[in-house]
């Protein structure tokens, strides 16, 4: 804990009255975007596999939360004590299995349904719903992911992936009537319920659809920048020749980038 002590002093200091200009200058508000880009970098630092990135990344993510709550003491609000002090007692509240004086063994589905159960149970608020708490702010595909893990925890869910293929066909039907009737209201609602479908697909798979359509996204653009190089061989500018023949450089170049990681195999 010395080490942690030492960061809450030095975080305390900067937000001094002699400490940094910018920090005194933050609040939670300006600092809201600063700790989207930590998370995600920390994410990236997680798909790279790289540990010495990872724990570089989430110090950064730390010294966040540290900020939040030095600001917050600031305003004789909490301190981050406190924040500890919370999140302590709902690790404990919502594991009786493992705190509890029953301790279970209990299977990892289970503990989550358990959690979700023990979450409406003990919430303090009067209006509390199940979905509730998932930010509005979240990326779309992200929200639509924890949105369906969340209420398949109470039963409401597909028993079989192949049967969400089944909706996806009743979806695409739909999205092909809306574009007949060229009706833009309804073709955005109809392009929404494919995509949620899409991220349901995922989910039975245990296959997050941020992570496949950024790995897709990457290899669009591996693609897309071969096929410029070659186009740019044949001394020819890009957007100058018929859809037809910038076919051929793309299946040229998915053909080669194909080959190239099939030989990393």
């Amino acid at each position: 804990m010395e080490t942690f002590d030492k960061l809450i002093q030095i975080m305390a200091q900067l937000r001094s009255p002699n400490g940094c200009p910018w920090d005194i200058k933050q609040t939670h508000k300006s600092l809201k975007p600063y700790l989207i880009e930590e998370a995600h970098e920390v994410l990236e630092a997680i798909d790279g596999q790289d540990p010495s990135k990872l724990k570089e990344e989430l110090g950064d993510l730390l010294l966040h939360v540290v900020f939040h709550a030095q600001i917050a003491k600031d305003e004789s609000n909490f301190d981050i004590n406190e924040v500890i002090e919370a999140i302590i007692g709902k690790l404990i509240e919502r594991h009786p299995h493992v705190f509890g004086e029953m301790a279970q063994k209990l299977s990892a589905e289970q503990v989550l349904a358990n959690w979700e159960n023990i979450k409406a149970e003990t919430s303090k608020e009067k209006d509390y719903y199940v979905l509730k708490g998932i930010p509005a702010s979240m990326p779309a595909l992200l929200k639509a992911y924890r949105i369906q893990e969340k209420v398949a925890r109470f039963g409401f869910d597909w028993s079989q992936p192949i049967d969400i293929l089944d909706k996806l066909e009743e979806e695409r039907l739909e999205l092909k009537e809306a574009m007949v009737g060229a009706d833009g209201e309804k073709l955005e609602e109809e392009l929404g319920d494919l995509l949620f479908t899409i991220v349901n697909l995922c989910r039975h798979y245990k296959i997050e659809p941020e992570a496949a359509l950024n790995s897709t996204c990457n290899k669009f653009r591996a693609r897309f920048k071969l096929m410029e190089d070659y186009l740019r061989e044949d001394q020819i500018r890009l957007g100058s020749i018929e859809i037809k023949e910038l076919d051929e450089y793309w299946e040229k170049a998915k053909t080669y980038l194909k080959k190239v990681d099939g030989n990393k195999t």
